[in-house]
């Protein structure tokens, strides 16, 4: 395997992304903790695909690495949040920069398992958030499958100025109430559109679990 020198920019950036690692595991929950989903999941996806172009096996990656296959396999599965010396074998070994990890994906089509994500939000007995697709680029949409349990509640903060929320039921009945109180039921089958500049609550009276997807769109 030829060794190849990582540079002090990339070091920098490395340096910044490991903060930004640590930062995550403490703030898991957040938004901040949202955004570094993000990165792991662009990881994951740039991963696999460079794999993939280099017609390369997880064996093969290993050996020329000295990341162990199970890791990388975590990696590319979007389960493991690679610490700055994996990050660094991978670039040498694979002869790539680091925006060639982190950045969005450009991709024409991609599906999203749901059931093979890691939920960005998770409360035993309440709620489970999943990020199906964040707005990367110069996208202007942002999409997420959130279940509620029966008699959970999930509060939501404003997503900011200029944004509206659509809101499409699964299965159940979707109790939502805005910033100015006022509570709006949405069934199963039914579609509900809003301004989610402020604060909003979903809650689940029912005795079954609700399941539904939400679309942010920033006009």
């Amino acid at each position: 395997m030829i060794a190849i020198t990582v540079g002090e920019e990339d070091i920098l950036t490395m340096s910044l992304f490991c903060s930004i690692l640590k930062e995550n595991q403490m703030t898991r929950n957040t938004r901040e903790g949202e955004d570094m989903d993000y990165l792991v999941h662009n990881i994951a996806i740039n991963l696999n695909h460079i794999r993939k172009a280099k017609g390369m096996s997880l064996d093969v990656v290993a050996e020329q690495t000295g990341v162990s296959k199970s890791m990388l396999a975590a990696i590319e599965k979007g389960a493991a949040n690679p610490s700055i010396g994996v990050l660094g074998k991978i670039m040498s070994g694979l002869r790539i920069e680091l925006t060639d990890l982190t950045q969005s994906p450009r991709q024409d089509a991609y599906l999203v398992d749901v059931e093979k994500l890691t939920p960005t939000k998770d409360v035993a007995g309440e709620y489970r958030v999943w990020t199906c697709f964040p707005i990367a680029d110069n996208h202007v949409v942002e999409i997420y499958r959130i279940d509620v349990e029966p008699g959970g509640t999930y509060r939501s903060g404003g997503h900011g100025e200029r944004t509206k929320e659509y809101v499409f039921v699964l299965e159940g009945e979707l109790s939502l109430e805005l910033a100015n109180q006022k509570v709006y039921t949405i069934e199963a089958g039914q579609s509900f559109r809003f301004s989610s500049e402020e604060e909003h609550i979903y809650r689940n009276h029912g005795k079954e679990k609700i399941s539904f997807a939400s679309f942010f769109v920033v006009s």
